[in-house]
C-alpha cells in the first residue's frame, strides 16, 4: 500500500507544532502499526531528516506504552485493539492516515507523538497499591475470596495505564483509570485496610495533576482497549463518598 500520512511534529514542551506530511510505499498489509512508522523513520534517516518521536515498548498490547490518535480516534480505528496490536490491513491503499499525540494539559507532549504520562505515575504512588509484609508468596486459598468477586477485581486490574480514556474525554478525565485502581483493590479484602485513605488520596492527585471532571459521557469506556467498565466509575463515587463521610481530612 501507498500512504499519505498527516503526522504532528514538535520538537520541545515549549515549541509550536505542526502537522507535516510524508509519503509511505509498498507497506505490507500484515505490518503493525508502529511497524509502519518504523519505515517512516528509516526513510526520514537515509535522507538525513529527524525521525518522529512515539511511545513502544512490549509491542504486545500489554503495557500501555504506545499512545496515538490516529485518525481522531485513541489507538485507531479497531475497537478494542491497543496502537501496537492495530495492523495495516485495518486501511486501504491511497489511504491518508492522520497521526496526532494524545491532547491533555496532564499528558504534556515530550516530542511529536511522545507524551508525559507520569501524572499516572503519580496517582498510582498516592494510594494505588496495598501495605503487606513481603517475604515468600502466601497460599492462595489463604484468604478465600468468592470468585464472582475475584473475577470483578481482575477485570479492573486488566487496566494497562495507556491513557486512551483521557485522550478520548471532552473533560480529559482520568476517572476510568482512577476507578479500575481504586474498584481492584477495593473489592479484595487485601485492600479493605487502606480504603478510606487510598481513595481520598487517590483522588486528590488526580485533580491536582489537572485531569478534568466526569460527566459520564462513556467515551472512555468506548475507546478503552482492554474493555475497562463504566461501573468502575461507580464504584469509585461510592467508596469517595464514604470515605468522605468518616474522613478526618477536611480538606
Amino acid at each position: 500500500m501507498n500512504l499519505t500520512l498527516k503526522v504532528w511534529r514538535q520538537k520541545s514542551r515549549t515549541a509550536a507544532g505542526a502537522i507535516v506530511d510524508y509519503q509511505v510505499k509498498d507497506i505490507s498489509p500484515e505490518m503493525s502499526f508502529l511497524e509502519m512508522l518504523d519505515v517512516l523513520n528509516e526513510d526520514l534517516l537515509r535522507k538525513g531528516d529527524e525521525p518522529v518521536a512515539f511511545d513502544h515498548d512490549c509491542r504486545e498490547g500489554i503495557c500501555g506504552s504506545c499512545n496515538l490518535f490516529i485518525n481522531g480516534r485513541a489507538h485507531g480505528p479497531e475497537t478494542g485493539t491497543t496502537t501496537c496490536q492495530l495492523h495495516m490491513r485495518k486501511f486501504s491503499d491511497g489511504d491518508t492516515i492522520t497521526i496526532e499525540p494524545w491532547r491533555a494539559n496532564a499528558f504534556p507532549v515530550n516530542r511529536d507523538l511522545s507524551v508525559d504520562r507520569s501524572a499516572f505515575d503519580r496517582i498510582i504512588q498516592a494510594g494505588g497499591y496495598v501495605s503487606v509484609n513481603t517475604g515468600g508468596a502466601p497460599d492462595g486459598n489463604e484468604i478465600p475470596i468468592p470468585k464472582e468477586i475475584a473475577d470483578r477485581a481482575f477485570e479492573a486490574a486488566t487496566c494497562i495505564g495507556c491513557g486512551a480514556c483521557v485522550a478520548s474525554c471532552k473533560n480529559a478525565s482520568a476517572m476510568l483509570f482512577v476507578s479500575a485502581k481504586v474498584s481492584q483493590l477495593a473489592l479484595l479484602p487485601q485492600g479493605h485496610v487502606e480504603r478510606k485513605t487510598r481513595v481520598e488520596n487517590m483522588v486528590a492527585q488526580m485533580d491536582k495533576e489537572g485531569f478534568g471532571a466526569c460527566t459520564n459521557i462513556g467515551s472512555c469506556a468506548a475507546e478503552c482497549p482492554v474493555g475497562i467498565s463504566l461501573e468502575n466509575i461507580a464504584i469509585l463515587n461510592r467508596e469517595f463518598l464514604a470515605a468522605k463521610a468518616t474522613s478526618n481530612n477536611l480538606a
